[in-house]
């Protein structure tokens, strides 16, 4: 059977030559776009050697500091979400970027406006107008409905939506880091508080301990078994004890105040039961990287979808080197006269595809595609930074882990050995055998290890805090992939 050329759409019989000039000048615009640089490739797991690691065997969640046992924690964490102005910031991010994603699906789709024009004009008399209405004033009127829609044909829109999506996921992962930054910090300055009240208890312990030296001290020298040296050297420890409590107080009021101002509360007095490290639950870890670790932080799913975001831009910009195409359509009643405005007459009604195409722009389209092309490289080189940093920040924080647990079993030892020191230089202090400068330098050395078994534990579950953190605290990112099945 022939084709007959009559029987074609009416769009194809009325615009023949329009179509044929944008299929021509569509490729030859084509080939404007020039040569594309390669791009460097984005860091994963094997290239970073964690392929075969093993994942760590604490599974977190998003409320990771819930591990540590202590309920009092939570609340101030749960209060500090609750009240943190940067939290406040990364929401309305979230919803501005979400916002822009609707505008552009709307704008995608076909658009339909009303309008009304009236217009109370003079028409010259030395123009094109013609008598009756050339030199004579009237009122003139429009009223019609029109109608567009952009057809999508190289991925323009597609390619914005896509970017504006990819913007939602690096708003929503950047709100998800603050608020792990801001849990993270809380729980950093309580267990500070916690450390600080040990010690003090161990300062006042230390005081205690020298009251009851000098009290022995006066009795021996109310019995003639001493002289007023020792006393002298009893007195003089007490004013050193105080001095250390004086100083941990100060530490601990102004650690107060930093937890405060954290919970929404600054210059409040908050009213904690003193939290101590002896109440913190331990928590076990592994002692690899886990092989998942690029999936669980929310700042490298940030950068990961930057890149996306960069990706998408690229695509944009190219697809500006192609024709626009659109359905114009519109129907309504133009009069001069507004008495015949309504009348059946003044009908009128078009549609037709309109066609933009960029011939020569002196390179601005160009311009702007090695802008978009450089701007995924950075994307690419920041996302592999962030990759990096925070592979050694994980591996540093697992060796710090490995070496205070080994630091705790030799200095647990230690302390052990200086206390029974101790117990035997009282002894032989009591039964006449020894002065009491010997009491002294073992007393101090007990103190000493006491204050180091508490920094070491507070350094231990601080580096804990900072591990969850690097970790991830439960975060799982969702990859462009998956972004573009949904849409």
């Amino acid at each position: 059977m022939k084709f007959d050329p009559s029987k074609r759409p009416a769009l194809f019989r009325r615009w023949p030559g329009t179509l044929l000039f944008v299929a021509v000048f569509g490729l030859s615009a084509c080939a404007q776009m020039g040569d594309r640089p390669a791009v460097h490739g984005l860091q994963d797991a094997t290239s970073l050697g964690l392929a075969n690691a093993k994942a760590t065997a604490l599974s977190l969640t998003p409320d990771w500091w819930q591990v540590f046992g202590d309920a009092q924690l939570d609340g101030l964490i749960a209060q500090a979400l609750a009240a943190n102005p940067s939290l406040e910031v990364a929401r309305a991010r979230v919803a501005r970027a979400e916002a822009g994603t609707t505008g552009l699906r709307a704008a995608a789709g076909p658009q339909l406006n009303g309008a009304l024009d009236v217009t109370h004009q003079r028409y010259t008399a030395n123009g094109a107008v013609p008598p009756p209405l050339a030199g004579s004033v009237r009122d003139s009127g429009t009223l019609q409905l029109g109608a567009s829609w952009e057809l999508d044909f190289f991925g323009k829109n597609r390619a914005a939506l896509q970017s504006a999506l990819g913007q939602v996921r690096v708003a929503q992962a950047e709100a998800i880091a603050a608020r792990m930054v801001v849990a993270s910090r809380v729980a950093h300055t309580y267990f500070q508080l916690a450390r600080l009240n040990d010690q003090l208890r161990v300062a006042r312990r230390a005081l205690s301990q020298r009251e009851q030296a000098l009290a022995l001290v006066k009795d021996r020298v109310s019995a003639g078994l001493d002289t007023r040296l020792e006393l002298r050297q009893s007195e003089g420890g007490l004013p050193e004890a105080r001095l250390q409590i004086e100083i941990l107080q100060e530490q601990v009021r102004l650690t107060q105040l930093a937890l405060a101002a954290w919970v929404g509360e600054p210059n409040q007095p908050l009213r904690l039961v003193d939290p101590s490290l002896l109440a913190v639950r331990s928590v076990p870890l592994e002692s690899t990287i886990p092989s998942d670790l690029l999936g669980r932080r929310a700042d490298i799913a940030a950068a990961r979808w930057r890149v996306e975001v960069a990706h998408q831009d690229v695509n944009n910009a190219q697809t500006l080197f192609y024709p626009s195409v659109n359905l114009v359509a519109f129907a309504g009643l133009s009069s001069i006269g507004l008495d015949r405005l309504i009348d059946s007459g003044s009908e009128q009604m078009g549609i037709g595809p309109a066609i933009r195409l960029p011939l020569f722009d002196g390179g601005r389209l160009r311009a702007n595609l090695r802008g978009k092309e450089a701007e995924l490289d950075g994307a690419i080189g920041s996302y592999n930074a962030t990759v990096i940093d925070a592979v050694r920040e994980v591996a540093g924080l697992l060796a710090s882990l490995q070496a205070i647990a080994r630091q705790q079993i030799e200095q647990q030892a230690t302390l052990t050995a200086s206390e029974d020191a101790y117990g035997i230089a009282v002894q032989r202090y009591d039964a006449g055998l020894s002065n009491y400068l010997s009491v002294l330098a073992t007393e101090g050395a007990v103190l000493q290890q006491r204050r180091q078994s508490v920094d070491l534990s507070a350094r231990a579950v601080d580096t804990q805090v900072s591990l969850m953190h690097a970790l991830g605290g439960g975060y799982r990112a969702e990859s462009p992939d998956t972004l573009a099945q949904k849409h």
